[in-house]
């Protein structure tokens, strides 16, 4: 397998899907389709006719983020420490109290996600921003916005990070679920330029960030917080004849040191001390004072995330165990596998992995090992994009063939995998709940399950 190929399929990269959604756009005439009907052929109709296709009925009336399924309403809110390209920026998903009419956010925060995406995958920008506005602009994350934090004991703690092209809001299944059920979770935006975008701010009396290529240049923003202006880093793509493998370890350290930052920052308002929000948002953040339960914290991430678990497994001892979704094990340095010596769990999909990249996972969980420490299961009929919010927001048949869905129910493998996590968070953060009821799964027995991998292994 090619790196041009890994770097396309990892993290949330749509690259296959961008060039079939444009064929779609341009070459579709939409009588043809339904000949009998007098339809429209402008780009309304063909983005409407797009997004629905294989499904029984109107697009908008089925698809959506799944709502969280645990006891725990669940709230969520932004956090901006230091305004500068080296602070730390994250959401936070936490149990809330619930209340009706709760504000849900936007799935896609700006329209900035958009080029950024269109960045990402080498497309005009202006088009682009139509056709995600339309497709995916009206979706919301399943948690209210800025909720008050339910008091209810001491919540463990989770730190997830993003894949390759990615950004914070991608993985709300999957966040919202552990939050449903008691957890608390901090989503980072990694500033490496491995996002698809994400932005920070500069002082209106201070020179921007320099970049090492041309972008546009930082434009006010009426919500901005006073006296700082807001600027936007782009998805950094390989130039050419540049290696990749330079920049992509480069990167995995970064996120690994901003999963790190995040963690202290959440420690420190854990202690009840006073945090400045750059981002001013309506949340108290003093409500969670000694709301965290420090002993009981871990690491979790898809694609490229997955191999910043890893690596901050590596540097933080009170990560107590790494969940690893899809993981895309390139960017390691090789001399890092002896030092992980934390629980870990590689959840994979059955169409994305390699033997090479199964090779270096076995140097972390062998396959003849016994170890209830380190394990390894394959959901079957799943793809690398079964495991971010993308898989539940195209139709069935339009979905498989932009790879964003298997042959697997979404719903089922998000809570496969939402399972399977639950209960080996439990067994390695040693907690008093029911998750151990799912124990079966971490040990891949279930009809839609692999104990170990799909992929014939190299000798």
């Amino acid at each position: 397998m090619t790196h041009l190929f890994t770097l396309e399929t990892t993290g949330c990269g749509l690259s296959w899907f961008t060039d079939k959604v444009f064929d779609f756009i341009v070459t579709t005439n939409v009588p043809d389709l339904f000949p009998t009907r007098n339809c429209c052929t402008d780009l309304r109709c063909k983005l409407s006719l797009f997004a629905g296709m294989g499904n029984s009925t109107t697009c908008s009336n089925h698809l959506g983020i799944p709502p969280a399924k645990g006891p725990n309403a669940v709230g969520c809110s932004d956090f901006m420490m230091d305004h500068t390209v080296k602070g730390t920026f994250f959401r936070l998903y936490y149990p809330c109290v619930a209340y009706e009419d709760a504000e849900k956010p936007d799935w896609i925060p700006s329209k900035e996600y958009f080029y950024g995406l269109a960045d990402f995958m080498n497309i005009n920008r202006g088009l682009s921003e139509q056709i995600f506005n339309y497709l995916f602009g009206s979706f919301k994350i399943p948690a209210a916005m800025n909720a008050p934090y339910k008091q209810n004991g001491k919540c463990p703690v989770i730190v997830f990070s993003h894949g390759l092209g990615a950004f914070r809001t991608l993985y709300s299944a999957i966040c919202a679920e552990l939050a449903s059920q008691g957890f608390i979770v901090a989503a980072v935006e990694h500033r490496d330029e491995s996002a698809a975008a994400t932005f920070f701010y500069h002082g209106k009396t201070e020179e921007p960030e320099e970049k090492e290529e041309e972008s546009l240049p930082p434009k006010p923003n009426p919500e901005a917080p006073e006296n700082l202006v807001e600027e936007w880093m782009y998805y950094r793509s390989l130039k050419p004849g540049e290696s990749e493998f330079p920049l992509r370890n480069k990167q995995v350290l970064q996120r690994a040191d901003e999963c790190l930052k995040a963690l202290d920052i959440l420690i420190q308002i854990n202690s009840g001390k006073k945090m400045e929000n750059v981002l001013g948002t309506e949340f108290d953040w003093m409500t969670l004072a000694n709301s965290m339960d420090l002993c009981r914290i871990a690491v979790m991430g898809h694609s490229f995330g997955g191999a910043t678990v890893i690596e901050a497994l590596c540097n933080e001892v009170n990560f107590k165990c790494g969940i690893a979704l899809d993981a895309w094990m390139f960017p390691l340095d090789e001399e890092i596998y002896a030092r992980v010596k934390q629980p870990i769990f590689f959840i994979n999909s059955e169409k994305f992995q390699w033997a090479g990249n199964i090779m270096a996972m076995r140097k972390l969980v062998p396959p003849d090992s016994s170890s209830t420490q380190r394990k390894m299961v394959t959901i079957k009929g799943t793809v690398h994009q079964s495991f971010p919010d993308f898989t539940f927001l195209t139709g069935n048949w339009i979905g498989k063939i932009l790879k964003l869905k298997g042959e697997i129910n979404p719903q089922v493998a998000i809570d496969l995998c939402n399972k399977a996590s639950l209960a080996f968070l439990q067994r390695h953060l040693g907690m008093d709940k029911d998750f151990n009821q799912w124990d079966h799964l971490i040990e891949g027995k279930d009809d839609n399950l692999i104990p170990g991998t799909n992929v014939t292994e190299l000798p």
